[in-house]
């Protein structure tokens, strides 16, 4: 059960990152659906993959973006 739940809310941050229009929210969103996916592989018995998907993916991709945002101007999509 609580493996569906952990997908539903990986779904939903998902979605986010996709709808979001501000890069900066996007790159959190992203960042939070990543922390999940690390749960899930945790739960799933791959503690080794858990902790390789938060400090590359989770940490040092956000960072990278974080930065690049931060480098470029930090910008909004849309209307």
């Amino acid at each position: 059960m609580i493996i569906e739940i952990g997908l539903l809310v990986f779904i939903f941050l998902t979605a986010a990152v996709i709808e979001s229009r501000d890069l900066l929210w996007s790159v959190i969103f992203m960042a939070g659906a990543d922390v999940i996916l690390a749960m899930l592989f945790f739960m799933m018995s791959a503690p080794d993959v858990a902790i390789t998907q938060v400090s590359v993916v989770g940490g040092l991709s956000t960072l990278i973006f974080m930065i690049v945002i931060r480098k470029t101007g930090r910008e909004r999509h849309g209307n």
